[in-house]
């Protein structure tokens, strides 16, 4: 099947929750960032307030980023919208990133069960199935999302799914996975999965390869040398560098 998310022919980069910049992750100002030196694609993570708002923002509680005790779900969106980042930038919903950045895509991961329904939500209100990929730790938050809105949506899979792809690649089966992509680090449990021949295997499939998180430009080059068709990084200066010099666009 032909992903509409997935029309690059060229390698290129994904800024994970924004990338590192001048604002902090997940936030409409690291987001712009990213947009104004030339990314299309954006990952983000999804969380539910106590009252069933969709929120971007990627641990379960606030003491990292905010300082704050309680978690997302403890919270409602009126609560959540006073706090400010570094004392400046707001905890973005979901809908305002797609209304945001109507030209970008985006790589969302629902962090949680309870966040689920509402992301499908969220996705169809704004008919942005061509625009989204969803990835997650849970192989079942992933069935769910694609069940609910179709064999367009492009999906990566979770830990039982990485395995059963993997599986097929390296014994040759004809499969067609229901996965756009396979989205990867460079080792899992101790085990290499960057091998040009192991990335050729699962293109064989039909899936794009993108490895994360990358912040070293080696690592990146030789993963393009080898043949992965997407990066998701935080350093998206050098990554954007990187491709560059290969004559890519980010």
């Amino acid at each position: 099947m032909a992903w509409t998310y997935l029309d690059r022919s060229q390698p290129f980069g994904f800024a994970h929750r924004g990338g590192k910049g001048p604002a902090p992750e997940n936030t409409v100002a690291a987001f712009a960032a990213a947009v104004d030196i030339g990314y299309r694609y954006l990952e983000t993570d999804v969380h539910r307030t106590a009252d069933d708002v969709l929120v971007a923002f990627h641990d379960g509680g606030l003491e990292r980023m905010a300082g704050l005790s309680g978690g997302i779900a403890d919270h409602t969106w009126e609560r959540l919208s006073e706090i400010k980042l570094d004392g400046e930038h707001p905890i973005p919903r979901l809908s305002e990133l797609l209304d945001t950045f109507p030209d970008a895509r985006f790589n969302i991961d629902p962090k949680a069960d309870d966040a689920v329904d509402l992301l499908i939500e969220t996705i169809a209100d704004h008919q942005a199935i061509d625009r989204v990929c969803i990835g997650s730790f849970s192989d079942e938050r992933i069935a769910k999302v694609r069940e609910a809105l179709g064999p367009r949506l492009c999906t990566s899979p979770g830990p039982k799914g990485v395995f059963k792809v993997l599986g097929a690649a390296k014994l040759g089966r004809r499969w067609d996975p229901p996965y756009g992509c396979l989205q990867i680090p460079v080792r899992a449990a101790g085990l290499p999965l960057d091998s040009a021949k192991l990335i050729r295997q699962v293109k064989a499939l039909g899936l794009q390869v993108h490895f994360w998180t990358v912040n070293d430009a080696d690592e990146m080059n030789r993963l393009l040398d080898r043949g992965a068709d997407a990066i998701i990084t935080d350093e998206i200066e050098l990554l954007k560098d990187v491709l560059a010099s290969r004559g890519h666009p980010v």
